[in-house]
């Protein structure tokens, strides 16, 4: 044992000093006085041993590891890991880098070989001192080679979030504290609108320096390449914030927040036609990816506002023009259908349309004689792939150049054209307002960001027409009229779809939709067909406008 350093056990809990720093934890390791187990000393006296971990094992072993990291003696703690020269370093750097001067290590119940543990640290910086809660579990393993009981070694024993190659560090924050507000200057937190958690966090990443925010002090995971993530575990001085003004409005929030959480998973955005501002961003669950602006999945029939535009612009089709709606429709090698098999004969394209008919769309593929034609439309009109510069990350589409059986998937939004509700609020928007504007959180004057423009716009007879199809699917017969009912306002539009991914037994739901200069989109997984879940979901937040 270092100098200077004095062990007491009183009343099951161990207290180290060294050098004036306390680190404790419960005595669980029988090796310190002694006792036999999987500690060390056990394993010299006993015969190599195989088979499964036994239960004093697990506990014997998980306690001392637990006791020589509490007692900061990372060393020891490493040789009772199954890679003790990755371990011990990771376990000094808790102490050192994370900057903490004392913790206490107390273990749970052990579930089979895992052992769950609560860390009560506190963290010392520049003089003053903070505590630090969280929870971690271990698993407790056979050495190969040795017979011994030991730790699984991974970082994330340390701390849940902790990877290879990243470290815990405490100080000044990278970044200044925010107040985000909406347009309205509503002050929006996680605690209250939980979707916006890793939202605001990213927007303190990029702008919290830029809006005057000041930094606090916090610990935080360091990502082992340049230019990574920062991951922030606790705050412990707040610092002061600079006010970042947001698109978001308050109450279309509560609402995306209220209506998409009915749901396991799914998600909502909502944009302003006229300037591309994002009303509204919720994801259930809500911690963690933010799959509306980052997700990428088939949109099913939503897409189809897309094909439409494409059709109308080739003057294939008009709106009340003929066009046939067969039960099926085969494409070279690929047979398309209705929802089953149902068929409306020959009927005007804005029936087929609010129908939701595949086959009038699919039957049209040869007349456009060009297999590059929808990814050129959804480029050159409706902004997709353009690199949006929304303000945090986010994906904006894509639409592979596809020929024969794959163009006939795409032009119905299967196979391997990929949306999220991000993408699909905006061809909504660009197909009510005639012209894509790129979505935005925050204002490109902040930080001089550059906004995607679309090459043309769509002329004002498509766009009237595109507007009339929409209409007329939110309205009357139209698959989208049930979810639309509640929707008030001077002029309305929507779509639904559905799209099967990844063998999944119940189709994604997709719904998207506009009321006046509000336009919408939603999934929900597995959720069925559009209007049985996602349509709710844009319908509650159309009327929150």
């Amino acid at each position: 044992m270092r100098s200077g350093v004095k062990v007491a056990i009183v009343g099951g809990v161990f207290v180290v000093v060294a050098g004036g720093v306390a680190y404790g934890g419960y005595n669980l390791w029988q090796g310190i006085s002694g006792g036999a187990g999987g500690g060390v000393s056990a394993a010299k006296s006993e015969e190599k041993r195989s088979g499964p971990v036994t239960a004093d094992e697990i506990t014997n072993t998980a306690a001392e590891f637990l006791a020589a990291w509490a007692a900061g003696e990372p060393e020891k703690a490493g040789q009772s890991t199954n890679n003790p020269v990755e371990a011990a370093p990771v376990v000094a750097d808790f102490a050192v880098g994370a900057k903490v001067s004392a913790a206490e290590i107390v273990p749970g119940t052990p579930v089979g070989p895992k052992v769950p543990f609560t860390v009560k640290a506190t963290v010392t910086y520049e003089g003053q001192s903070k505590p630090w809660t969280y929870t971690s579990e271990l698993t407790v393993v056979r050495g190969i080679s040795t017979g011994r009981a030991l730790v699984d070694w991974k970082p994330a024993v340390i701390h849940p979030k902790l990877t290879e190659g990243a470290t815990l560090r405490t100080g000044p924050a990278k970044t200044g504290e925010i107040k985000a507000v909406d347009r309205k200057g509503v002050e929006l937190t996680a605690e209250k609108y939980p979707s916006l958690g890793p939202i605001l966090a990213q927007l303190r990443e990029k702008y919290g320096a830029k809006v005057g925010g000041q930094p606090g002090v916090e610990t935080w995971i360091e990502s082992g390449t340049e230019g990574g993530p920062v991951t922030t575990l606790a705050t412990h001085v707040k610092g002061k914030p600079g006010r970042l003004e947001t698109t978001i409005d308050a109450q279309t929030q509560a609402a995306a927040e209220r209506a998409v959480q009915q749901y396991g998973e799914g998600s909502v955005v909502a944009v302003k036609p006229s300037t591309g501002e994002v009303r509204a961003v919720a994801n259930a669950p809500a911690a963690g990816f933010n799959a509306a602006f980052e997700g990428k999945q088939a949109p099913g029939s939503t897409w189809k506002i897309v094909t439409a535009a494409l059709l109308l612009e080739k003057g294939l089709v008009t709106a009340n023009g003929p066009t046939e709606c067969p039960p099926t429709a085969r494409y070279y090698t690929r047979t398309i259908s209705n929802l089953k098999d149902f068929s409306l004969g020959t009927v005007p394209f804005k029936r087929s349309f609010a129908r939701s008919c595949n086959t009038a769309f699919v039957k049209l593929i040869d007349d456009v004689d060009d297999d590059s034609a929808l990814a050129k439309e959804a480029r050159d009109v409706f902004g997709i792939g353009l690199d949006w510069k929304t303000g945090i990350v986010s994906v904006d589409g894509s639409v592979p150049e596809e020929t024969q059986g794959a163009a006939a998937e795409q032009y119905i939004g299967q196979g391997t054209v990929q949306m999220n509700v991000l993408n699909i609020a905006s061809v909504t928007a660009t197909a009510k307002y005639g012209t894509f504007k790129q979505p935005f959180l925050v204002s490109k004057d902040l930080d001089g960001r550059t906004f995607a423009e679309a090459s043309r716009s769509l002329s004002p007879s498509v766009s009237s027409q595109l507007r009339a199809m929409m209409r007329a699917a939110a309205t009357g017969e139209g698959t989208a009229a049930g979810a639309m009912a509640s929707v008030g306002g001077q002029d309305k539009g929507a779509k639904t779809g559905s799209a099967e991914v990844d063998g999944q037994t119940t189709s994604n739901s997709w719904f998207t939709g506009y009321s006046d200069d509000l336009a919408a989109a939603a999934v929900v997984q597995s959720g069925g067909h559009g209007g049985d879940a996602a349509g709710k979901v844009v319908a509650s937040v159309l009327r929150a406008k």
